[in-house]
C-alpha cells in the first residue's frame, strides 16, 4: 500500500494566490502524480486543492515531506512538521464549463457558480482563469448569466450588514480622475446616511478610488474594522479585496489588469456583487459617455443602463443610472496623489479646486439624498452644496481618515516634463486614452506620486508654447517612455 502521509516543510515563499505543493520526484512517482496535477491535501478537517510541482534537488525538499507555500499553509492553518495526507484530486469540473464558454455556450447558474467557487478557492491556475475571462470577453454574458455570476460572487464571499438605508454609487470608468466617490461619500456621511464604499483598484485607469484614498488613509482593513468605521462615520472608503467581499471579482480583476480588458458582463457582475455584498438598497451608477469610454454613444449608454436596472431588480436593489460627459478628464490631476489633492481642495473649499469635479459630485450626492428620502425631490443638490461648503463634509472626511488610519502623503514624482501647445487656438478635444496611457507609463497607479496635472480643458483658448499639462514620474526612463508616446499620439486637438 502506498503511504500518502507527509510532513510539511514551509517554503517561506508567496505565490501571489495560487496554491502550490512540492513533492520529490520519487514520492510523486509512488503516488502516480505528475507536474501540474491537482492534489487534495488534508490536515484534520481542513483541506485544500493544490497544484503539484516537483522538487528536483534533495536540498530543496527531502523524501517524505511536502513543500507548501505561504498561501497553502494559511488555508490549512498549518506549520512545518505538521502531518498531512495527499490524494490525487483530478481537474475541477469548472474547466469543462470554461471550455464551453470559449466556444460560445451560454452557461447555467450552476455552472457559473462552480467556476466562481473554484476561482474563489484558488482551484484554477492563472491560465485557466484567463481562459474564462477571454471567453466572457469574446462571447459576452447574457443577462441571465450575469445575474447568476453576480449571485455566485456574493454567495462565495463575506457580506456586511447595517441597519438603516444603505446607499452606494459606482462609475464604470473610462474617464481619467472622475474621483467623485471621495467627495460624495463624506457629503452622504455628513447627512447622517450610510455608504459602505468598497472600491476596486485600477484595472485600465491611472488610479482607482482605493489607490487614491490610500494616499490619505489605510484602505486594506479587516471586516470588523470596516464595520467600526461605518458605524462611527457612516462611510468607509476602502479596498473591497481586503475583506473577502465577492473575492472572485478581485481575482478576476487581477487577470484583467495586465490584459487591459474589462468585459461588459464581468463589469456588471463586478459592480453589483460588491453593492449586494454590503447590503446596498439604493445604488447610483455613473455611465460616462465618450469616444474612449465603454459607452461610445447614447445607444451604448442606454443598453448598459437597462442592464444595470434589470440586474438591480433581480438582486432587490433600486438602481438609478445617470449618463455623464466622458469626453475629457474630470478634475486636474491624473494619478493617485494628484487626484487625492483635487479631492482635498474641493472638500476644503479652496479657490483653485476643479469646478467640474465639484459640480458632478454635488449632483450625484444630491440624487442620492433625494433617493434616500432625506430631502424632498429637487432639493438634493442644494443640501449637498450646503454640506460641502459649510465644511461638514471635510470634517467627516477627516474623521474617516482618522478611523481608517492616516497615511503619510507620498511625494510628487521628482522628474517632470511640461507638454506645450504647438499652435495657437482652442482645445477641441482631449484623448482620454492617451492621457491615461501617459499617466500609467509614468508609473501610475503603483508609483503614487506619478501621473499628470492638466491645465487646459475643452473650449479653453491656448497660445503657442502654453503648457497643456505636466507629466510626473519617479524615474527618467519612465518619463522618457511617456515622452516617446507623444511623438506618435496627440493628447490634445487644437484648432
Amino acid at each position: 500500500m502506498v503511504v500518502n502521509k507527509f510532513l510539511i516543510k514551509a517554503m517561506n515563499i508567496e505565490t501571489g494566490g495560487i496554491l502550490i505543493a512540492l513533492l520529490t520526484e520519487s514520492d510523486a512517482q509512488k503516488l502516480d502524480l505528475n507536474i501540474g496535477d491537482r492534489v487534495l491535501i488534508k490536515k484534520g478537517r481542513k483541506e485544500i486543492t493544490a497544484i503539484l510541482d516537483i522538487a528536483k534537488s534533495s536540498r530543496t525538499l527531502a523524501k517524505g515531506k511536502v513543500g507548501l507555500f505561504q498561501e497553502a499553509l494559511k488555508h490549512l492553518n498549518a506549520k512545518s512538521t505538521d502531518q498531512v495526507s495527499i490524494h490525487f484530486a483530478g481537474k475541477p469540473k469548472s474547466l469543462q464549463y470554461i471550455k464551453e464558454k470559449l466556444h460560445g455556450k451560454q452557461l447555467s447558474g450552476k455552472e457559473l457558480h462552480q467556476i466562481i467557487d473554484d476561482i474563489t478557492n484558488d482551484r484554477l491556475t492563472d491560465i485557466e482563469k484567463t481562459a474564462f475571462v477571454m471567453g466572457g470577453y469574446m462571447n459576452g454574458f447574457s443577462v441571465k448569466e450575469t445575474v447568476a455570476m453576480t449571485k455566485a460572487m456574493v454567495e462565495t464571499g463575506e457580506q456586511l450588514k447595517f441597519n438603516g438605508i444603505v446607499l452606494d454609487k459606482h462609475c464604470i470608468g473610462g474617464v481619467p480622475n472622475n474621483r467623485t466617490t471621495m467627495i460624495v461619500g463624506p457629503i452622504i456621511a455628513a447627512a447622517g446616511l450610510i455608504m459602505p464604499k468598497t472600491s476596486s483598484r485600477a484595472i485600465t485607469s491611472p488610479a482607482g478610488t482605493a489607490d487614491t484614498m490610500e494616499c490619505l488613509a489605510r484602505v486594506e482593513l479587516p471586516k470588523n474594522k470596516i464595520e467600526k468605521v461605518i458605524k462611527k462615520c457612516g462611510v468607509a472608503l476602502v479596498h473591497g479585496g481586503s475583506v473577502n467581499l465577492a473575492p472572485a471579482d478581485d481575482k478576476i480583476i487581477e487577470i484583467e489588469r495586465p490584459l487591459a480588458i474589462d468585459a461588459e458582463g464581468q463589469l456588471l457582475a463586478s459592480v453589483m456583487a460588491k453593492k449586494h455584498s454590503v447590503g446596498a438598497k439604493i445604488v447610483l451608477i455613473d455611465i460616462p459617455m465618450g469616444p474612449s469610454t465603454k459607452a461610445k454613444n447614447r445607444s451604448d449608454a442606454n443598453k448598459l443602463k437597462k442592464k444595470f436596472v434589470m440586474l438591480g431588480k433581480a438582486l432587490g436593489i433600486k438602481v438609478k443610472v445617470i449618463v455623464t460627459d466622458g469626453s475629457q478628464p474630470i478634475g486636474n490631476g491624473v494619478g493617485p496623489l494628484l487626484e487625492a489633492k483635487d479631492v482635498i481642495t474641493i472638500l476644503k473649499n479652496e479657490d483653485h479646486a476643479p469646478t467640474d469635479l465639484k459640480e458632478k459630485s454635488l449632483k450625484m450626492a444630491g440624487i442620492l439624498l433625494e433617493l434616500s428620502k432625506k430631502v424632498k425631490k429637487g432639493k438634493g443638490y442644494h443640501r449637498a452644496k450646503y454640506l460641502l461648503e459649510s465644511g461638514l463634509a471635510w470634517q467627516k472626511m477627516q474623521e474617516i481618515i482618522k478611523m481608517q488610519g492616516p497615511q503619510k502623503m507620498p511625494s510628487l514624482g521628482k522628474y517632470s516634463f511640461n507638454v506645450k501647445a504647438h499652435r495657437k487656438g482652442k482645445v477641441k478635444a482631449i484623448d482620454n486614452l492617451t492621457i491615461a496611457k501617459l499617466a500609467r507609463t509614468c508609473g501610475a497607479p503603483f508609483d503614487k506620486g506619478t501621473g499628470l496635472f492638466i491645465y487646459k480643458k475643452k473650449k479653453d483658448k491656448v497660445e503657442e508654447g502654453e503648457i497643456l499639462f505636466t507629466l510626473y514620474a519617479e524615474s527618467k526612463d519612465k518619463l522618457n517612455l511617456a515622452k516617446k508616446i507623444l511623438i506618435d499620439q496627440e493628447a490634445y486637438l487644437i484648432k
